[in-house]
C-alpha cells in the first residue's frame, strides 16, 4: 500500500502508492524481482506492467498489497476468463462451518513485537500504538456488526492466533508500503498474516476510522475477497485502464452485486483510497452476507 497524489494504495482494500519521505535517503536499494519471478507472476494474471514485482519480507510484493511467496505462486493455476462487475471473491473461501470465531492478534507498544507461527515480528519497532490498536478493533466490530456465519476476535496472544497482525520492518515503512496480505488457504482458513504499517497515523494522519478501513480491507483479502474493482483498477487509482486478472486465485462474480464499479460508492475493497473512513456500503453487505 503507497500514496501518490494523496491516493492510498491497498492491495486486498485497493491501492494506489503511497510514498513516504526520510530525511536522508542514501543510495536506493534495487528491489526488483527477478525476471522469472516476474514471468510466473504475469502469466497469472496479475499486472506486472502498471505495478513493479518487488522483493518483500520472504517473498514479493504485487500490486501494491497482494504478497506472495515461491509457494503460493507454484500453487496457483492459470487465468481464466476475466469478469467485469463490481463485486468479487477467490475460488478458496474461509470455511464457516456452523460459524467460526477468526481469531486476531496484534501486538501492542511494549510488548516487544512478537511474530507469532514461527515468524518473526515486531519489524518496525515493536508493537502497534494505541491508535492502531483502536483501528483494529473498530475494524472487527464493522464486520461483527453484519452478524455473518464468521466473526473476529482480538486475542492477546499470538500462539494459536488465526491471524497474525505484524509490523512492516522500517526499511518497508520507509518506502511507503502500508499494508499487505494473502488469500484464504485451500483448506479453508483465512490467510494467517497481515503487515502493517505501524505509522499510518504519526507519517500519514489517518484517523482510527481511516486505519480502520485499511486493516478491514486486508482482512478481507484473508477471507477470500478481492478489489471491488480488480477488473479496472483506474476506477479508484486514476491512470490508465489496469486489469489485476484472475490471478490464479479466482475471481468470482458474487450474485445481487451491481455491474460495474465506481469510486463514489466507496467499498472497502477498491484498490486505491484517499485514507478516509469506509464502512461497508450496502454493496459491500450483500457480498458479505452472500458468501458469509
Amino acid at each position: 500500500m503507497r500514496r501518490i497524489n494523496n491516493i492510498l494504495s491497498l492491495a486486498l482494500i485497493t491501492s494506489v502508492t503511497l510514498f513516504s519521505c526520510s530525511e536522508q535517503d542514501p543510495v536506493a536499494e534495487d528491489l526488483s524481482a527477478p525476471d522469472d519471478v516476474v514471468a510466473q507472476i504475469a502469466a497469472l494474471g496479475f499486472d506486472v506492467e502498471n505495478f513493479t514485482v518487488e522483493i518483500f519480507e520472504a517473498g514479493y510484493l504485487v500490486e501494491g498489497d497482494i504478497y506472495l511467496t515461491d509457494q503460493s505462486i507454484a500453487e496457483m493455476g492459470r487465468p481464466n476468463t476475466l469478469a467485469e462487475v463490481e463485486q468479487y471473491s477467490t475460488n478458496n473461501l474461509v470455511n464457516a462451518g456452523g460459524g467460526r470465531v477468526i481469531t486476531i492478534y496484534a501486538p501492542e507498544e511494549g510488548s516487544g513485537g512478537g511474530g507469532g507461527k514461527g515468524k518473526k515480528g515486531g519489524g518496525g519497532g515493536g508493537g502497534y500504538s494505541p491508535a492502531m490498536i483502536a483501528g483494529l478493533d473498530e475494524a472487527i466490530s464493522r464486520y461483527n456488526s453484519e452478524n455473518l456465519s464468521i466473526s473476529f476476535q482480538r486475542v492477546t496472544s499470538s500462539g494459536g492466533a488465526d491471524i497474525v497482525m505484524t509490523r512492516l520492518s522500517k526499511r518497508d515503512e520507509r518506502r511507503g508500503v502500508l499494508g499487505s496480505a494473502g488469500f484464504p488457504t485451500n483448506s479453508g482458513d483465512p490467510y494467517g498474516e497481515i503487515k502493517m504499517s505501524g505509522v499510518l497515523e504519526s507519517s500519514y494522519g489517518l484517523s482510527t476510522n481511516g486505519i480502520a478501513t485499511i486493516i478491514a480491507h486486508e482482512m478481507g483479502h484473508c477471507v477470500g475477497f478481492r478489489h471491488t474493482d480488480y477488473f479496472d483498477r483506474s476506477i479508484s487509482c486514476g491512470g490508465g485502464t489496469s486489469n489485476e486478472g484472475t490471478a490464479g486465485v479466482g475471481a468470482n462474480h458474487i450474485p445481487g452485486t451491481p455491474t460495474g464499479a465506481t469510486a463514489s460508492k466507496k467499498s472497502w475493497m477498491l484498490a486505491c483510497t484517499d485514507g478516509g473512513d469506509r464502512p461497508f456500503n450496502n454493496d459491500d453487505k450483500t457480498a458479505l452476507n452472500y458468501l458469509y
